[in-house]
């Protein structure tokens, strides 16, 4: 059993997890071998917290809770409430979740909250543009690592800026290894372009019956 941690707090950008969240719940393009995931959100408290769309969320478990595993991965998603002193938690367990060798995927403003911590001094990533985690971060000394793109997977590490929600999601499965490789580049392609090809290329990767 894989465990996925998603954070949750105020003002959540909700459009950044809906790609991911929607494919690893429904699992429609999983291949038949695919681990099992379990998917639970987590904060600093059992409060529920509204995110920027005005969605109610009430966190399955607390910071405690998170499992340090090979088998755990950790969504961060974007907010603008990261400066709340709140999140410190998450970051702490996110720098052992990663000494753990577990997965941990930060997108928009979770990049600063990293680059904060300095747990993107050493590992090339990413964020909303070259100099902006220097503007934002004073414990960020990472700048020679930075890529300028949608999103950088560095072993345990993916990073994203905050239009980089596709290319994130497309590294965050395939991290998993839950999809084909096939499938996750016709998925990936197909939601990029908007190309009927490519949903029909996608279809045929799964096997008959299999989709939606």
């Amino acid at each position: 059993m894989h465990t996925i941690y998603v954070y949750v707090l105020d003002t959540l950008a909700d459009w950044e997890l809906g790609y991911a969240l929607a494919e690893l719940n429904s699992r429609r393009f999983f291949k038949r071998d695919a681990p099992q995931l379990a998917i639970k959100t987590v904060s600093y408290s059992k409060k529920p917290i509204s995110t920027m769309g005005g969605v109610e969320i009430t966190p399955d478990c607390l910071v405690d809770d998170v499992v340090a595993s090979k088998t755990s991965t950790l969504l961060l998603p974007g907010a603008n409430t990261w400066n709340n002193p709140h999140h410190a938690a998450i970051v702490e367990k996110a720098s052992e979740l990663l000494s753990a060798g577990a997965t941990v995927c930060a997108i928009c403003g979770a990049t600063a909250a990293l680059a904060d911590f300095g747990l993107l001094n050493a590992r090339p990533h990413t964020s909303n543009g070259p100099g902006f985690l220097a503007m934002v971060s004073p414990g960020y000394k990472g700048s020679a690592l930075y890529r300028d793109e949608p999103s950088v997977s560095d072993g345990g590490l993916i990073t994203a800026s905050s239009t980089g929600a596709l290319p994130w999601t497309k590294h965050i499965i395939e991290s998993l290894g839950v999809l084909q490789a096939d499938t996750l580049e016709s998925w990936y392609e197909y939601f990029r372009t908007g190309e009927s090809e490519h949903f029909f290329a996608l279809m045929q990767t799964l096997p008959s019956g299999d989709g939606c």
